[in-house]
């Protein structure tokens, strides 16, 4: 699975007689197919994005990630000028020409049913990735990496003071 992958998807048809786009040089109706007049391309990078911001969305998802890529989002945030932490973190998705599939790795906030929000968390990423892209998600893996204790909430939020400005 690759950020880089472009494969493109043919446009959805509909029935020649409810496509009308515009009259031929006799004066007849010209009817063209909305595929026949170039290509939709949807990079993995777009439905990573979605995947990975309806995911966030979910009740009881306190992050994304693993232990390495929580870490260095973490070092990126408190580097000045870096921005935050990417939403395609914890996210790897395999676009094809009409289908897609999507790996998610998720922190859980302690207390919630594991199962119950991985179902939740699939639902939705389904639900917002075929609403946007038109693609059919055949499957979306989900790896619990952690589960957050609220005690951990505090201890991160207290950051180190700096000691070079």
């Amino acid at each position: 699975m690759t950020d880089q992958t472009q494969l493109s998807r043919p446009e959805t048809t509909r029935p020649a007689s409810e496509s009308t786009h515009g009259a031929g040089p006799h004066g007849e109706n010209r009817r063209t197919e909305p595929g026949a007049r170039g290509r939709t391309t949807i990079a993995d990078g777009v439905v990573a994005k979605i995947a990975g911001l309806a995911a966030r969305d979910v009740p009881g998802v306190q992050g994304m990630g693993g232990g390495f890529i929580r870490g260095m989002g973490t070092v990126r945030e408190r580097v000045p000028g870096a921005g935050s932490r990417s939403v395609t973190s914890g996210v790897k998705v395999e676009v094809g020409e009409v289908q897609t599939a999507v790996d998610l790795s998720i922190i859980v906030e302690y207390g919630f049913p594991i199962v119950e929000l991985a179902g939740d968390v699939r639902t939705e990423v389904i639900a917002a990735v075929e609403r946007m892209t038109g693609l059919e998600v055949v499957e979306v893996n989900i790896t619990v990496t952690d589960v957050k204790l609220p005690d951990e909430e505090e201890e991160e939020e207290q950051a180190p003071e700096r000691r070079v400005v």
